[in-house]
């Protein structure tokens, strides 16, 4: 900057200086005259003019001659110069060119080609930190982890490209199924960029699903932070953790702590019916039973279940069936035609042997809304009031082909689950189980072989005979045969059946 104003000063003092001599010359009206070797010359003020003019020119010829030499000496000693500069533009125009056509192949999914175009511009620009990427992707893309490998691993020596380097070698092991490794590179990346969304999310998964739970809160925490959850599905999910913590205390002995993570689990989700059941556990251990039936009671309000009923039954396990109908009458009001409230009612009346009013409270819902513990109920109620083997028979065998009624279903990859996790079993995903109807290809189908003895006999009926008619000497068997088989098709029910009816058993 300095030298540049420099130059432009002296070439406008050359100028003025020029201009003012020939002004002189003008304005004295004479001209120059040179002596040299005895002779004298002498110039008009016009030829003097160009003559200076001239020189000017010269003069200015051979610096900008001694300039190229100058910098051709300098080019071969290997200085920058202009000429180096020259050949360096277009040496970088060639390979950004090459940068871009491999970009572009990557987007359309040619590998090979992105590859050869990476490399060219790799050798052209000598700039790791834009090709190493590109290099990386396209040996992905061509079906070559090995040296994608090497290029992430490149990356890490740079600080603009150390987070892409821990990045991307996250994805390959993840890929791979390391997920402990994965969990550690995820790790590194949260803490070079701790509000980077998609790190976040995955660092949260590997965590669940190797259910470090304290780390999981800690992410869950950031993810709050950076905005990218809701305050209702921050809420839930913290419960979910909280729910996980419990258990973990419990399993290990400290059933303070369990009790403390339970209740927070429960007041932060009232309507998650595992955190529901284990406060309500943890508050009868500590002799708060009416804190227990509060918390089963709004867990109930929000949506009836069978593990609700459960734990409500669990609150008084002495009580008479006719003691347990009156209790249980405030949560079946609360939802009177759900169909497990219905069922639950139903379930009651059996325990009592109030047969025609467990047929009254199921009403029309082994036809209506099918299920294998409904129409398993119909089986219980026709048996208790004294209807025909055949009738009992018909209910049974409905119930192979019923559905089964809402199960814990993930409804990322429509697995079934026994009983809830916080994780899925089968895809890992976290929270992603709801008490739903899972779709018909999920369905339980068990019992169909230790129901077909039941179908032979129905076979039976529909052709017009009577197996136990046929044959007076085997009815003890038959009868017995139609226990056993009424007793393997509730326990088919066994995930989603309440305590209530261990109570029925006789009876029905």
């Amino acid at each position: 900057m300095l030298w540049s104003l420099l130059k432009i000063l002296i070439f406008i003092s050359l100028v003025v200086g020029a201009t003012y001599g020939v002004l002189f010359i003008i304005d004295n009206g004479g001209g120059v005259a040179i002596s040299f070797g005895g002779r004298e010359y002498a110039f008009s003020p016009e030829i003097t003019l160009v003559a200076l003019m001239l020189a000017m020119l010269v003069f200015w010829l051979a610096l900008k001659g001694a300039g190229l030499l100058i910098a051709i000496l300098k080019f071969f000693v290997g200085d920058e110069t202009a000429i180096s500069r020259f050949f360096d533009k277009s040496r970088e125009r060639r390979g950004f060119a090459a940068l871009a056509d491999g970009m572009m192949a990557l987007a359309s999914g040619d590998g090979r080609t992105a590859q050869t175009k990476a490399r060219k511009a790799e050798k052209l620009l000598n700039r790791p930190e834009l090709t190493q990427l590109v290099n990386a992707q396209a040996a992905e893309l061509a079906g070559d982890p090995k040296a994608a490998e090497e290029f992430f691993k490149g990356m890490l020596a740079d600080n603009r490209t150390r987070f892409v380097g821990v990045h991307g070698l996250m994805r390959q092991r993840l890929a791979q199924g390391e997920t402990e490794t994965a969990l550690k590179l995820a790790e590194k990346a949260f803490a070079l960029k701790p509000r980077h969304g998609a790190v976040i999310d995955t660092l949260f998964s590997l965590q669940s699903s190797s259910e470090d739970w304290a780390g999981a809160r800690k992410t869950l925490t950031a993810k709050m932070k950076s905005g990218g959850l809701t305050r209702d599905v921050a809420q839930r999910r913290d419960a979910v953790l909280s729910y996980a913590d419990a258990e973990v205390a419990l399993t290990e002995g400290k059933d303070d702590q369990a009790r403390t993570s339970a209740i927070e689990a429960n007041r932060l989700a009232p309507g998650l019916v595992p955190a529901a059941v284990l406060a309500s556990q943890m508050q009868i251990k500590a002799n708060a039973k009416r804190a227990a039936t509060r918390v089963l009671t709004k867990a109930w309000g929000i949506a009836p279940h069978p593990d609700l009923a459960a734990a409500f039954a669990a609150l008084e396990p002495e009580e008479t069936p006719q003691a347990r109908q009156k209790r249980f009458a405030p949560l079946v009001a609360a939802h009177p035609d759900h169909p497990e409230a219905r069922m639950l009612q139903a379930e009651l009346a059996l325990a009592a042997e109030d047969f025609p009013g467990a047929r009254k409270a199921l009403g029309d819902l082994a036809e209506t809304t099918p299920s294998t513990r409904a129409i398993a109920i119909m089986a219980a109620v026709a048996r208790g009031e004294g209807q025909e083997d055949s009738v009992v028979r018909g209910w049974l065998a409905k119930a192979v082909t019923a559905p089964r009624g809402p199960q814990w279903t993930c409804t990322n990859c429509n697995h079934v689950h026994a009983s809830w996790n916080p994780t899925c079993d089968n895809c890992g995903a976290f929270d992603t189980l709801d008490w739903i109807d899972p779709p018909a290809d999920a369905e339980a189908s068990a019992n169909a072989a230790a129901m077909l003895p039941l179908l032979v006999g129905l076979v039976g009926d529909q052709n017009g005979t009577d197996p136990v008619a046929d044959d007076n000497d085997r009815s003890d068997v038959v009868d017995v045969e139609a226990t056993a088989d009424a007793d393997e098709a509730e326990a088919t029910t066994a995930d989603a059946e309440s305590p209530t009816q261990k109570d029925k058993a006789e009876p029905a």
